[in-house]
């Protein structure tokens, strides 16, 4: 199958009325050539993890694009296009795929990529370590060969359905053979940019990489990012002049910003909440304890209170663009504190039991803050009493990542994407969970994601597949969806243009000018 081209995916619907839709605006070539080059100031509301393209954090979202480039790309419509691979032939029986490289690529050492540098990406993925938020998405990898320094042929353990192919094509982004080991501080990619200075906590400075392939790209000389300790700081910074984006900002400030002029850009690919719980501790190992939480999650009101109505109620990890999404659930699962008591009494805890946790919060990030208040509030309507473990920063995101809590709010990614990608998720991985850990308490989960992985065919098996997925994640209900809402949302000065949609709405800066 030469250069499968899928259906686009679904739009999503008319989000609420708390805001008018912004327009969304894609750089071509003869906008490129009338916008101008200089130095962009963007203002971001976190520090970066690292530079290793495999952490892919969502404080790691504006940099990841602008270092690295994908093997495959996506049209916000969910069209696969050529990008470091210029061509995939995906084997008839589905049990591998063949990708050829594009010639004269370099990477920021002046190292031209091959083949050997996709072979010790994919090596690195497939390392339980070292592969981080992609080593789940290789669970379907058996091996590969490099028959020449411009072709990669990877082979799958079953037969594998194309979508879920392309997907990782989308989700590689080869790292220099030389730079594997040093690639969390140092990046090693063949993005449009190269790191030219980093202040841990305050700022990080990009400038153009003058080898990179794509013609008359980038437009900016330098990107130069800021980091504010709150939305309100970059915001008013942005109102002053002092930026010319915000990226990943609040959804309530992005309307009001609307509403003075600047631009609002919003991506195709959303993230979905996610009330992640460790169920391997009390008193969150006891499944009808967890599965109160289904209904004692005001969903509406998250969504209206948290992201300023822009968004979707979901009560599974998928946004509505998902093949995988199912309407019926949000409506099963609505906020009923009355069936919430009711298992929490079938639970069989004491009160002392049932309030002996807190509820880690992202201090940084005002949403997530005001979102656990919520559930706080909720729960002493029952007359169960928590604390809130308010954490800044990356003490927020060590523990996120490590496991150490027993309940916090984090987003999810990938979810319009083949639906068993949730599984590159810390929270949903079916191997090496860094907060549920091995061997995974929920066998079945892990079936059920091996079951979506190996149905080809035909639709109804499919369906049957996704349905069963779906049931299964409620009643483990290890992580219970609340809404999808805007990541990396765009605020912008009328001053820039071309901007590029992401899939996964990461910022991609090469595309970007000033206006004459």
């Amino acid at each position: 199958m030469k250069n499968a081209l899928l259906r686009p995916i679904r739009t999503l619907g008319v989000l609420l009325a708390l805001a008018t839709a912004p327009a969304l605006v894609i750089a071509t070539p003869s906008q490129a050539e009338e916008l101008q080059g200089g130095t962009m100031h963007v203002g971001v509301l976190a520090d970066m993890t690292n530079f290793d393209p495999m952490q892919f954090s969502t404080v790691n979202f504006p940099l990841i694009k602008n270092l690295y480039d994908s093997l495959i790309e996506y049209t916000p419509e969910g069209e696969a296009i050529p990008s470091l691979a210029t061509d995939w032939t995906i084997a008839e029986d589905h049990m591998s795929v063949s990708v050829t490289l594009r010639e004269g690529v370099k990477f920021h050492s002046g190292a031209v990529l091959t083949s050997a540098d996709i072979a010790a990406t994919l090596a690195k993925a497939t390392d339980p370590k070292k592969g981080k938020n992609v080593y789940s998405t290789m669970a379907i990898v058996k091996d590969w060969t490099t028959p020449d320094d411009k072709t990669v042929v990877i082979n799958f353990k079953a037969a594998t359905p194309d979508r879920q192919m392309l997907d990782l094509l989308q989700f590689v982004m080869p790292i220099e053979a030389a730079g594997i080991e040093t690639v969390e501080t140092v990046p090693a990619g063949t993005g449009a940019y190269k790191l030219d200075s980093r202040a841990v906590g305050q700022n990080i400075v990009l400038t153009a990489n003058e080898d990179y392939w794509r013609e008359n790209e980038p437009i900016l000389g330098e990107v130069r990012f800021t980091i504010f300790s709150d939305d309100a700081s970059a915001s008013a910074a942005l109102e002053s002049g002092g930026l010319e984006m915000v990226y990943g900002g609040a959804a309530r400030s992005a309307v009001r910003l609307q509403d003075a002029g600047y631009q609002v850009i919003r991506g195709p690919g959303p993230l979905v909440q996610v009330f992640r719980i460790n169920a391997t501790k009390a008193p969150f190992d006891n499944a009808k304890f967890r599965q109160a939480f289904n209904y004692l999650l005001d969903r509406e009101g998250i969504l209206r209170v948290g992201y300023a109505g822009l968004g979707e109620v979901v009560a599974l990890p998928w946004a509505p663009a998902s093949p995988a999404f199912d309407a019926s659930y949000t409506e099963k699962y609505a906020f009923n504190p009355d069936k919430a008591r009711e298992l929490f009494t079938e639970s069989g805890l004491s009160k002392a039991e049932m309030e002996d946790w807190k509820l880690l919060v992202y201090g940084t990030d005002a949403a997530s803050t005001t979102i656990s208040q919520i559930v706080q509030a909720a729960l002493a309507d029952l007359d169960i009493n928590i604390e809130l473990d308010v954490r800044e920063g990356s003490e927020y995101v060590e523990a996120q990542l490590s496991g150490d809590y027993k309940a916090t709010f984090g987003g999810v990614g990938n979810v319009q994407k083949f639906p068993s990608r949730v599984s590159t998720n810390s929270i949903y991985r079916t191997a090496n969970n860094p907060v549920l850990k091995d061997p995974h308490p929920f066998p079945e989960y892990v079936a059920a994601i091996e079951r979506v992985n190996t149905t080809l065919g035909p639709d109804e098996a499919v369906k049957a597949a996704y349905d069963h997925l779906n049931q299964v994640l409620v009643e483990s209900s290890f992580a219970i969806p609340t809404n999808s809402y805007e990541i990396g949302l765009i605020v912008a000065s009328p001053k820039l243009s071309g901007f590029t949609l992401d899939i996964d709405n990461l910022l991609v800066a090469r595309t970007i000018g000033f206006k004459e």
